[in-house]
């Protein structure tokens, strides 16, 4: 018999790309032999990354409606057009036994195409508030892999499987490894550590709140890891080149450390950093990004929120709040010891080999219909 053949569609941000690359990973894992082709968008970070990662990809030419008014968006529904028509002929060339979706421009086309000649789809939905392509998709759908509880309110219930989110397992491996990271970060380890990030692109919102807090964090006896993101690196290093107990970097490679060595975690609420932290298990105070579509940063905190396992700071409020919750959490052990205990029981360390294990099983089951 031939190898499975899956196709993976989606991407756009790391917050797509990552998971599809651990999903295709996990079928490798479990079927070494099957044939996997990764469908993005051109000019988007998965035409670089998926190859990076050993897969191969092909491109459509489709793109996301502006928000804002914008003659581009009249081009919308041609980009449209042609990716159907690319993504028809795309299906026909590799025959695919399976079409798998992580969100993004490109799966919409690439899943509808699929779905429309009789081809099992899965959708795999980060967000506790999906986004509108997914919406679209669901219907046709024969899963839908989710990473939080309720989302019947979005998608019929008897296709929904609980998952939870594909991560990077490397990042959230942190056993064991603190008197690592104290020594790689030349930490003091009498001091509690603050971990703050806004993403690999850095949050001016977060890095202005670091600014105006981190004396008062360290006058109280903290010492802080502040990811400024490139955008803000020069103005990070000038603020923090004559304080002593301030670390700033750009970007941080070895995140598994960082996580080590934090005592709590200041960060954005992007559906794949929530659930690398739920691995963590560190306590977490979310500032929801209010500039990525329907809010979805605010749901996903929030989701936690209700849980108990986080606490959130909103955007507007960050760099007059923050300071004193961080400072009121860094002093209270049993809230921090209750968050971390929560947000560890929210972890799905299998969700990637859990999805791939459902590719597998309807591809093998379609072949044999």
């Amino acid at each position: 018999m031939k190898p499975i053949r899956i196709i993976i569609s989606g991407g756009g941000t790391g917050g797509h790309v990552f998971p599809a690359i651990a999903i295709a990973n996990a079928i490798r894992t479990l079927q070494p032999d099957a044939e996997i082709l990764f469908v993005g968008a051109l000019g988007k970070m998965e035409m670089e990354k998926v190859p990076q990662a050993g897969y191969r990809i092909e491109g459509l030419p489709i793109v996301g409606i502006h928000r804002r008014l914008t003659w581009k968006n009249l081009l919308v529904p041609f980009q449209v057009i042609k990716s159907l028509i690319r993504s028809r002929s795309i299906i026909r060339s590799f025959n695919p036994d399976i079409a798998v979706g992580v969100g993004g421009y490109a799966s919409g086309p690439l899943l509808r195409a699929a779905a429309s000649i009789g081809i099992p789809t899965i959708i795999q939905e980060q967000n506790s508030f999906p986004g509108i392509t997914n919406r679209i998709l669901a219907s046709r759908a024969r899963l839908i892999c989710v990473a939080y509880g309720g989302m019947e309110k979005w998608f019929p219930a008897d296709k929904i499987m609980l998952t939870g989110n594909p991560v990077r397992q490397q990042v959230a491996d942190i056993a064991g490894k603190r008197d690592e990271a104290i020594r790689h970060f030349q930490l003091d380890v009498s001091r509690p550590v603050i971990l703050a990030m806004g993403g690999s692109l850095g949050a001016r919102t977060m890095n202005d709140a670091v600014q105006a807090f981190a004396d008062k964090w360290i006058e109280a006896g903290c010492q802080v890891i502040w990811q400024s993101g490139k955008g803000g690196a020069e103005q990070a290093r000038i603020f923090a080149q004559d304080r002593k107990h301030l670390l700033a970097q750009p970007f941080i490679a070895e995140m598994d450390l960082a996580y080590a060595a934090a005592d709590i975690i200041l960060s954005r609420a992007g559906a794949m950093s929530i659930s690398e932290l739920c691995l963590v298990g560190k306590p977490c105070i979310f500032i929801p990004s209010p500039h990525v579509a329907e809010d979805h940063q605010t749901h996903n905190a929030m989701a936690l929120v209700h849980e108990g396992a986080a606490l959130l700071v909103s955007d507007r409020d960050a760099t007059t709040e923050l300071g004193r919750q961080v400072l009121d959490l860094i002093t209270d052990h049993s809230l921090r010891e209750a968050l971390s205990t929560k947000i560890r029981k929210l972890g799905r360390p299998d969700a990637a080999i859990t999805i791939a294990g459902e590719v597998m099983r309807i591809a093998h089951a379609t072949r044999n219909q």
